[in-house]
């Protein structure tokens, strides 16, 4: 059985976006004066192969993922959710 799991990353509230700035800038420059704000967030779906029941197990292993790869846990938040 394929479990499917989105995780998100984002920057903790007080970390510099610089990919966020540039393009907030650039929205502005285009004519899109409203924006105020752009947060970037990277996003990573995986797909692991498990017996069913076995979803609990997933989970651990992409939170290791997380903390041992994906994300920075100095600067990043991240979200782990399965696909329904």
């Amino acid at each position: 059985m394929t479990i499917e799991i989105d995780v998100t990353i984002k920057l903790k509230h007080g970390v510099t976006d610089p990919e966020g700035e540039n393009t907030k800038k650039t929205l502005n420059l285009l004519g899109f004066r409203d924006v105020r704000s752009v947060k970037t967030a990277k996003t990573f779906r995986i797909e692991i192969e498990q017996e069913k029941g076995d979803e609990e197990k997933v989970m651990q292993e992409v939170e290791e993922m997380c903390r041992k790869l994906l994300a920075n846990p100095v600067i990043h938040n991240y979200d782990i959710k399965m696909v329904k």
